[in-house]
């Protein structure tokens, strides 16, 4: 946030390289144009908060892996290691739902809709969440969050587990 001069929530090579030169790390232009090429993984020539953390984080613990793979087994009904629209149908509800229970929105609908929540930028938006796709979406929420028992508090709330 700090390096990001135009609050664009994205960093523009110039804003990366300023940010760096900033942090006092001792590396010249080329070197940090190489990291911005790193952290910029889909080539849209800016890093967006995303890729920015997943770099930075360090690996998981093992801990989170494995609420997130139960999470994961819970979603995934049919166990095929894939996540779709029929294995929701049977663990999502959206009868609760404002724009279901609207008629704005229908029951595939919100359910995709909520698919694509996981694929986000990273994802190829298939509406087949795989389990690398799940552990990626968690991964990003994981590198936010310092304590280990909290993240798997809201894993637990989240998936009744």
């Amino acid at each position: 946030r700090n390096m990001d001069d135009d609050g664009s929530k994205a960093l523009n090579e110039e804003e990366f390289i300023n940010g760096i030169h900033e942090t006092g790390l001792d590396v010249s232009d080329e070197e940090i144009k190489e990291m911005f090429k790193c952290f910029d993984e889909d080539g849209s020539g800016s890093v967006n908060m995303t890729e920015f953390l997943l770099k930075l984080r360090p690996p998981m613990p093992q801990c989170r892996l494995d609420i997130i793979d139960q999470a994961f087994a819970k979603m995934d009904k049919t166990g095929d290691g894939v996540i779709t629209l029929d294995d929701l149908k049977n663990v999502y509800s959206v009868k609760e739902h404002p724009k279901y229970q609207s008629g704005e929105m229908s029951e595939d609908e919100i359910l995709t809709e909520f698919l694509n929540n996981f694929e986000g930028g990273r994802g190829n938006l298939d509406g087949k969440i795989t389990k690398e796709e799940f552990e990626n979406y968690y991964a990003t929420i994981s590198a936010s969050i310092d304590n280990d028992m909290f993240f798997d508090l809201i894993m637990r709330r989240a998936y009744a587990l």
